[in-house]
C-alpha cells in the first residue's frame, strides 16, 4: 500500500527537481528513455551498467531495471507508468526492487513518483525530472543516498549516448 502524502509538507519540501538541456531533438531523447537498447547504453551513474528486464511503455506498464555497480553489486528498481504522453512527458512510480538488499541500517525512501517532461527548444530538449516523495523525510533519505549526483552522472552518460547517435 502506498505511503500517504504528508499533508503538512509542501511540494518543495517533498520534491527533488533536476533540469538538463540536451543537444538533441525531443523525439530522440524520448526514445532514449523508452527503448531498452538505448536505456542500457546510458542509465545509471558513470561506471555502472544497466540491464533492462522490463519496459512496457504504456499506462499501467511495468519497468524493471537492474543497475550493476563496478563491484558487481546489483541495484534493482521497479515502477509502473501512471501517465504517458509521447514525446512530452511520462509519470511513473519508482521503487527499489523487492530483491534489493540495502546496506546494513539503511532506511530506504518509499512511495516515489517520477515525472519527466521533455520540452523542445530550437532543436534541443529541455528535460525536467521531478521526484515526488510522500514526506520531507523520504526526500531527505533519497538525497542522502546521492540521488542528485547519481542522476547528474546518468545525464552525463545520456548526453554522450545522444552525441554518438547524432554522428
Amino acid at each position: 500500500m502506498p505511503k500517504p502524502i504528508d499533508p503538512g509538507a509542501t511540494a518543495g519540501d517533498r520534491e527533488i527537481v533536476i533540469t538538463r538541456t540536451f543537444d538533441a531533438p525531443r523525439e530522440l531523447v524520448w526514445r532514449a528513455f523508452m527503448e531498452p537498447a538505448h536505456v542500457e547504453k546510458w542509465w545509471g551513474p558513470r561506471g555502472f551498467s544497466t540491464r533492462v528486464e522490463k519496459l512496457e511503455a504504456r499506462v499501467g506498464g511495468r519497468t524493471r531495471y537492474v543497475m550493476i555497480g563496478p563491484d558487481g553489486a546489483e541495484y534493482p528498481a521497479e515502477g509502473t507508468f501512471i501517465e504517458i504522453d509521447p514525446p512530452r512527458r511520462f509519470v511513473s512510480t519508482d521503487e527499489f526492487g523487492e530483491d534489493f538488499k540495502p546496506p546494513d541500517g539503511m532506511d530506504l525512501p518509499q512511495g516515489m513518483v517520477v515525472t519527466m517532461t521533455f520540452e523542445e527548444i530550437g532543436g534541443k530538449t529541455k528535460l525536467t525530472l521531478r521526484i515526488a516523495h510522500p514526506t520531507a523525510e523520504d526526500k531527505k533519505k533519497h538525497e542522502e543516498m546521492g540521488v542528485v549526483a547519481g542522476w547528474q552522472s546518468s545525464f552525463d552518460c545520456l548526453e554522450e549516448h545522444l552525441a554518438e547517435l547524432k554522428k
